[in-house]
């Protein structure tokens, strides 16, 4: 005897019984269930129409609408940072919630055949319709969560590296906080490639909001300068303070011919301004 699979029947039962399959599912997502307005509020997301969806392509053996769903999730998931155990919940509660129904549709219907092989059968087409989906959704949802992290790692990253243009040859570039490794390493990536790019005659470095800066760093800002120069901009430095200069000079580390010093950047501004 062969395995008896009729999407169609199935579909209609499930329609018949909407209104049942979706307390069921309330019922089994006991977390989720609270928090379905907020969903819909926060990313515009409706879990008891999308989980008929679901459940649609599932039984349909849609597999290429399913993945597209999965993705599409995964993205909207992600973008509005909503918590992902209470999509794995929800997914998992549709799980049971399906194969209570099926069991349903079963006894009612008289469709599928009592043995072994036909269970595992069933058991096949939809868990792993269900487990495609959450494979879909999870690598879409971190996929797309990478690509935020680095669109803000790169607007921090410009924010931390402020090249302000006061004139069409002048920039004035004012660093606050701390300065490590790697926020050095964007300095230097930073202030070269715009040297080249706005043509810049004239950098103003402005240290007065540096909080902490170790010796190493300092000689690494020095070795920017000497990129400066070899870009054939004139750098000019203000604000150091006197830890920091300190530093320097116990550090046996010269400004030399490496830029030009101003006690304050309201007095290079003004000298610079002036003389354009």
């Amino acid at each position: 005897m062969s395995f008896v699979y009729d999407e169609d029947k199935i579909m209609e039962f499930l329609l018949q019984n909407k209104s049942e399959f979706e307390e069921y599912l309330l019922s089994a997502a006991v977390n989720v269930r609270d928090k379905i307005e907020e969903i819909l509020l926060i990313g515009n997301v409706d879990l008891l129409n999308n989980a008929h969806k679901l459940v649609r392509y599932i039984v349909e053996q849609n597999e290429t609408d399913l993945i597209a769903f999965a993705e599409q999730e995964g993205v909207t998931w992600a973008t509005h940072s909503m918590t992902l155990s209470f999509k794995l919940e929800w997914i998992q509660a549709l799980r049971r919630t399906l194969w209570t129904f099926l069991y349903k549709f079963e006894q009612e219907k008289k469709a599928f055949i009592e043995d072994s092989k036909v269970f595992f059968d069933l058991e096949k087409i939809v868990n792993e319709k269900v487990d495609e989906f959450l494979k879909s959704f999870f690598v879409s949802y971190s996929d797309y969560k990478d690509k935020l992290i680095l669109a803000q790692q790169n607007l921090v990253e410009n924010l931390s590296v402020p090249i302000i243009p006061i004139t069409s040859t002048t920039c004035v570039l004012p660093l606050i906080g701390t300065i490590d490794y790697s926020r050095i390493q964007i300095i230097e990536e930073k202030v070269l490639m715009e040297i080249g790019k706005l043509r810049i005659q004239t950098l103003i470095l402005d240290l007065s909001g540096i909080i902490e800066i170790e010796v190493e760093m300092i000689t690494d800002l020095m070795k920017i300068l000497d990129g400066t120069a070899m870009m054939g901009c004139k750098a000019v430095v203000t604000g150091l303070r006197p830890e920091v200069v300190t530093k320097m000079i116990r550090s046996g580390i010269q400004l030399d011919n490496k830029a030009e010093t101003k006690g304050t950047l309201q007095q290079a501004l003004k000298d610079y301004l002036v003389g354009t």
